[in-house]
């Protein structure tokens, strides 16, 4: 089967060609690379050749997408229509308040709120505005709050404001009794606030000017000024993130570092936050988190045993208040080989596990008494978590749930009497899930291992082998993909479209050894995982072998990159979203964000072996002369997770050694950063243009009919 050409092949215009610069890129070991594109990168954002180029794509991607341009529009409106412009979160109590966020017809972002709580806990009547971003958002290309802290008597506020995408935030205060804007004013920190017992000491975490990572833990008095605040603590080895948080019965404030291998915790008690001592020394290869609750330390981890043995899948250890060892520690739930722990919260009379088995979430309940019972789901794949549990001394557990085809959903559910209610279900305005179904299915990857793939699709679908197929990944850091609701995805499956995830090592669905089997000396696992589950797909008739195409972001963006090298005849389409594609040469460099952190991930290329390993899949370094599928790439211009130039300089390459004639589209969003534009609809805009792109290159060309039926997508044949 031929797929015709679509709407854009026909006379599309001439790409941008930027200019090749000769740069050597050295390895300490010796081994030396030419990156021809090299150039592109500029810290200051400023350069003008650069922004020449990157402006010039940006018109070029115009002027490809201009015939999509309806289609776009009617995607737009699909996407849109279906939300819920008046609509409220669910609220939460706290301290004596009912926390929420407004969103308001036509406006762009959430209005922060509170309540005081009546006299029977209830929530009152009469709103109090905590932030309206809507207002603080005027003017601004870009903004965002990445986080907000209510001192302990309720009566003031910090907030930490983004307004470039970088994710480098200024904190802000504000008293909520007055109004008034304090002239404190603290630059160049992450999005993580604690406020102590006396209510005018705001911990903060500091960051790296240049490296962006966190670093320093300071201390701010509320009226003095920001140079006198006091170091609480700085974090030498920059392989390690920082945080910091309030344990569950607020008695202490607690400062974590973490590496992709290793964890600390110090802590101090919230009244007199002098003196933060360390729970267990970190060690190589043994992470912990842990909380306190009832007079005891519960923690997760992954420690040895008393047999040497370590728990990949995590356990649970109890230790008294004043713990300083591991030795301290007692085994409460132990390690199981077929059950991940990835979490758990604390109750006055039970305690909430995460779990995971055989790919799926779950939640085990554990009472004081000893008793188990597991929450019950009521789909074949489906996503379970926690929810906001801001209060332990209650009965009731609040969860959330979704499906590929049920909305995101919170539950409360009773402990005590098993009652169970719904609180709240996504909105999806015209939405039927009974006219959609989804599946749980498994691939057989090269090497013998299962990979289980989440599908979804409109009834009516038949398995002949001749549908369009969009096939979803991420695949890193053990960050799981689980199926959930998707707003956007809706309007492929009503133009007869199959969505699929596939859940591929390098993520952590099958427990820990799946995410160790995804990484380092064994990443390229993940990329040929994807590569199966896509063959697998097309030999169970999910679609037809020219009509598949692959998406993924950010780490997933290196996905994208190394499966269009390794294999470009198995997909149509490619889009790839803020990609890590130059993985070489970004490792190599220390004052890039995120480096030093991940040479646990990726592998530090300063030695030999891992710079080998990594420059046979960094897809950057494998371009080469060969005929590869349509690409709509997309990146932010102040993104700080993955610079723009790496997927600035992939398009540059990618234009001088591609054989094929299908388009490769590049669009730079200039004022934004690794999420994309801030504001709830402006993301929907760029999720249109990708799609519009997406379905013209599968042909599909579908559209609802007045009952919501689908109409025939283009013949693949």
């Amino acid at each position: 089967m031929t797929l015709p050409l679509t709407s854009l092949a026909a006379d599309l215009p001439t790409p941008p060609d930027a200019a090749k610069k000769p740069h050597a890129v050295k390895a300490p070991h010796g081994a030396v690379r030419n990156d021809e594109y090299y150039w592109l990168r500029d810290d200051t954002r400023k350069d003008p050749a650069m922004l020449g180029y990157l402006n010039a794509e940006n018109a070029y991607a115009d002027a490809v997408m201009a015939p999509l341009k309806p289609l776009q529009e009617t995607l737009y409106d699909e996407i849109v229509g279906r939300i819920k412009q008046d609509d409220d979160s669910v609220p939460y109590r706290e301290r004596g308040y009912w926390y929420f966020s407004r969103f308001k017809a036509g406006q762009d972002y959430p209005v922060y709120i509170r309540a005081r709580a009546a006299a029977d806990g209830s929530q009152g009547k009469a709103d109090e505005v905590l932030l309206d971003l809507n207002v603080l958002a005027k003017g601004k290309d870009y903004y965002s709050v990445g986080d907000y802290a209510i001192s302990q008597n309720n009566r003031l506020m910090a907030y930490a404001e983004d307004t470039s995408g970088r994710r480098q935030y200024t904190v802000r205060f504000r008293n909520l009794e007055t109004g008034e804007l304090y002239p404190d004013e603290i630059k160049g920190v992450s999005a993580n606030l604690v406020w102590a017992d006396d209510d005018k000491t705001l911990f903060y975490v500091e960051n790296d000017p240049e490296t962006l990572l966190t670093v320093r833990v300071k201390k701010h008095v509320l009226g003095t000024p920001v140079s006198t605040d006091v170091l609480v603590y700085e974090e030498e080895d920059d392989s390690f993130y920082m945080g910091i948080s309030r344990t569950r019965d607020d008695k202490y404030i607690c400062i974590g570092v973490e590496s992709t291998v290793s964890s600390e915790m110090r802590c101090a008690p919230a009244a007199k936050p002098e003196t933060f001592t360390v729970l267990a020394p970190r060690q190589r290869d043994v992470e912990y988190d842990a909380e306190h609750l009832d007079g005891r330390w519960v923690i997760l981890t992954n420690a040895p045993g008393a047999d040497g043995k370590p728990a990949a899948n995590y356990k649970l250890m109890t230790a008294p208040s004043d713990a300083t060892s591991r030795a301290q520690w007692k085994e409460w739930i132990a390690h199981r080989d077929d059950v991940f722990l990835q979490g758990f919260e604390l109750f006055d009379g039970f305690t909430a596990v995460e779990e995971r088995s055989n790919g799926l979430e779950r939640i085990r309940l554990i009472r004081a008494d000893g008793g188990e019972e597991y929450v019950k789901a009521d789909d074949p794949a489906y996503s379970m978590g926690l929810s906001t549990n801001a209060e332990a001394d209650t009965p009731w557990l609040r969860y959330s749930y979704t499906s590929m085809i049920t909305p995101a959903t919170t539950y409360e559910l009773n402990t005590a009497t098993g009652e169970r209610r719904m609180l709240k279900q996504q909105p999806v305005i015209g939405y039927d899930a009974t006219k959609y179904a989804s599946e749980r299915v498994w691939a057989t990857a090269r090497d013998g291992t299962k990979i289980p793939v989440s599908l979804v699709y409109r009834k009516g679908f038949e398995r002949n082998g001749k549908a369009a197929l969009l096939q979803y990944a991420y695949g890193s850091y053990g960050s799981s993909t689980d199926p959930g609701f998707s707003l956007t995805n809706v309007s492929l499956l009503d133009r007869g479209m199959v969505y699929a995830i596939a859940h591929i090592r390098g993520g952590q669905e099958m427990g820990r050894k799946w995410y160790d089997d995804g990484k380092l000396f064994r990443k390229k696992n993940t990329f040929t995982d994807f590569i199966d589950v896509t063959d697998f797909l097309v030999r169970e008739g999910y679609a037809a072998k020219d009509r598949v195409a692959a998406y993924g972001g950010s780490a997933g963006g290196l996905l994208m990159g190394a499966i269009s090298n390794m294999a470009p005849d198995r997909y149509r389409v490619i889009l790839s979203q803020v990609p890590f594609v130059d993985v070489v040469t970004t490792m190599l460099d220390p004052s890039i964000p995120l480096t030093t952190n991940e040479y646990d991930e990726w592998g530090n290329p300063e030695k030999k072996d891992a710079y080998d390993y990594m420059l046979t899949y960094s897809p950057y370094d494998n371009l080469s002369k060969q005929a590869y599928p349509a690409m709509f790439v997309g990146t932010g211009l102040w993104d700080s997770q993955v610079q723009y130039w790496e997927p600035a300089k992939y398009v540059a390459r990618l234009r001088d050694l591609n054989t094929s004639k299908q388009p490769v589209v590049f669009r730079t969003n200039m004022d934004a950063g690794h999420g994309g534009k801030s504001g709830r609809f402006r993301r929907y805009r760029e999720q249109a243009e990708m799609y519009a792109f997406l379905l013209d290159q599968l042909g599909v060309t579908a559209g609802k009919s007045a009952d919501g039926n689908t109409s025939e997508s283009r013949s693949a044949e």
